[in-house]
């Protein structure tokens, strides 16, 4: 019987100790400020590696003028040891992403990366007097432009979960330096 005594003591005692945690991360739950919204998407500022892409790039690299504030840059990078690569991507009003993607590397790998595995259909959109192939079925939609002698031997894609209105905006904004 003493047995038995001490056994509903620690199951008494584990019990209380169990209610009183649960107590306190209750109180530090409610106390604690927690935000459930988007998180603010920053604003990157993409002129310097613009500039260097334009000196270093063989082809004329592509950036978007005239485009509203709503439209923000978050992420920018130049590759020269990777074929030329540039990476322009942005934060589109409605809360999608679009990127411009350019590089001298074989068309079909680049293409299949930079749309994360679209495939080309039979429709095409004529944009800013050049002609764009739309690229679909892969995690993004996408415009591409190749085979383009302004563009110097480079591919262009205009690639992201926006719509292809999203990403015909982009791509009619984009102007060659």
């Amino acid at each position: 019987m003493a047995g038995m005594k001490g056994k509903q003591k620690s199951a008494r005692d584990m019990i209380l100790s169990l209610g009183l945690i649960v107590l306190a991360a209750g109180v530090i739950w409610i106390f604690i400020p927690h935000d459930d919204g988007e998180p603010d998407v920053k604003r990157v500022d993409y002129r310097v590696e613009l500039l260097t892409a334009q000196r270093a790039a063989s082809y004329p690299v592509a950036a978007p003028e005239g485009l509203s504030e709503d439209w923000k840059p978050t992420s920018v990078r130049f590759q020269g040891d990777d074929f030329d690569a540039w990476h322009l991507g942005f934060h589109a009003p409605d809360g999608q992403y679009v990127a411009v993607e350019q590089s001298t590397q074989k068309p079909a790998s680049f293409i299949e990366d930079a749309s994360q595995g679209s495939r080309a259909t039979e429709r095409t959109e004529e944009i800013g007097g050049r002609t764009w192939t739309r690229y679909t079925g892969g995690r993004y939609d996408a415009l591409v432009l190749e085979g383009d002698s302004a563009m110097k031997g480079a591919t262009t894609v205009v690639a992201g979960t926006g719509s292809f209105e999203q990403l015909g905006k982009m791509a009619a904004a984009l102007k060659l330096a």
